[in-house]
């Protein structure tokens, strides 16, 4: 792996990136390396008595990532994952959780009423089936050492984890009938979540890697928000933006993920507070050019985002001339190899180092 001062310097160049005090883009190059790849243990399921085998995958891919930083000169950050399925804190509450042969696990609902949702019991981090993953992170930070960059499990806001809990098909018409209701499982779930990230950062450190996609944070929480796009913005502002909020002051701001078609939430996002990267997916119902160029101008200078599902075309020195004016974006391209990946970093590189010198 590249030194610990090198690592070490790519922490410092995102914590100023994120906060907004430094560069207009980041970046990070995707490619294989065929040999090491296939030499790692076979991908298990993300079930709980496969962990011993979860804990082996997980720490040859950090190996991996180790020899991929060493090669190019990216800002991407080895780090140790722990990344699940969508289920884990419905799964706390009660839910079951149909767990298919060859793809992600996920939950059944457990609620289909507000009676039903007003007798569901907070359940403590502990002493709930959420246990088991802090075993496994344990294992992984031992063998990763104190220096080691975790990546955490997936993170949900709390109200996509009642749409996970709750019945769909009731869950809808109690949010315009019995919203009290709805609102008092989504404080459950969001006190659950931050118990639970509160000692997952007591352990493992307020440095992190974004559960998806691959960017760091120094402190806040990172959340995937997609349920919004099947509500109105007056909906967003009722039930999800007091927990958004209410988390980005317990934890000092949030990274947010959302791959549904969310243009009409645009203006409700951008206005959280403490809100430092924002994710959009480039949903399948869109022209992804367009929607993630729109967004990127969108959000401005004030917020870095990481736009998934379109690629800058040419030469890479003209990439971050492709995004509107002012904004900070954080790159993603491909490669083939190490050699085309390492020649695209360093022209990057040398790219940022002109524009940061320009002033």
């Amino acid at each position: 792996m590249r030194s610990a001062q090198t690592v070490a310097r790519r922490l410092d160049r995102w914590n100023a990136f994120v906060e907004g005090g430094a560069g207009s883009f980041m970046f990070h190059i995707n490619f294989p390396m065929s040999e090491l790849e296939a030499q790692m243990p076979p991908a298990p399921p993300l079930w709980p008595d496969r962990a011993s085998e979860r804990i082996e995958r997980r720490w040859a891919e950090y190996q991996v990532m180790g020899r991929k930083a060493e090669m190019v000169n990216d800002d991407r950050v080895p780090y140790v994952s722990n990344m699940t399925g969508t289920e884990i804190f419905a799964e706390a509450f009660g839910c079951a959780v149909h767990r298919p042969e060859g793809d992600m696990p996920f939950a059944l609902p457990a609620v289909r009423s507000a009676a039903e949702a007003e007798r569901l019991k907070e359940p403590e981090v502990s002493a709930s089936s959420l246990a088991y993953l802090f075993d496994m992170a344990d294992e992984l930070f031992r063998r990763g050492g104190p220096e080691a960059v975790m990546k955490p499990v997936d993170i949900q806001s709390p109200m996509d984890i009642v749409a996970l809990i709750w019945d769909k098909s009731d869950l809808c018409i109690a949010m315009v009938e019995a919203p009290d209701a709805v609102k008092a499982l989504a404080d459950k779930v969001r006190r659950l979540l931050a118990a639970f990230f509160a000692e997952w950062f007591r352990r493992y450190g307020t440095t992190f890697v974004a559960h998806y996609p691959d960017y760091v944070m120094h402190g806040g929480i990172t959340l995937s928000v997609d349920e919004v796009g099947a509500c109105s913005p007056a909906m967003f502002r009722e039930f999800f933006r007091p927990e958004l909020v209410s988390l980005s002051d317990r934890f000092g701001g949030l990274g947010i993920h959302c791959c549904a078609d969310a243009r009409h939430q645009w203006g409700n996002f951008r206005d959280i507070p403490g809100l430092k990267v924002m994710n959009h997916n480039a949903p399948p119902t869109r022209n992804a050019r367009r929607y993630l160029l729109g967004s990127v101008g969108f959000y401005g200078e004030a917020i870095a985002q990481m736009p998934i599902g379109w690629t800058p075309e040419g030469d890479p020195e003209t990439w971050p001339k492709q995004f509107p004016a002012g904004s900070r974006v954080i790159l993603e391209a491909p490669a083939d190899g190490v050699a085309s990946a390492a020649a695209i970093a360093d022209r990057l590189q040398a790219l940022r180092e002109r524009l940061e010198s320009a002033g």
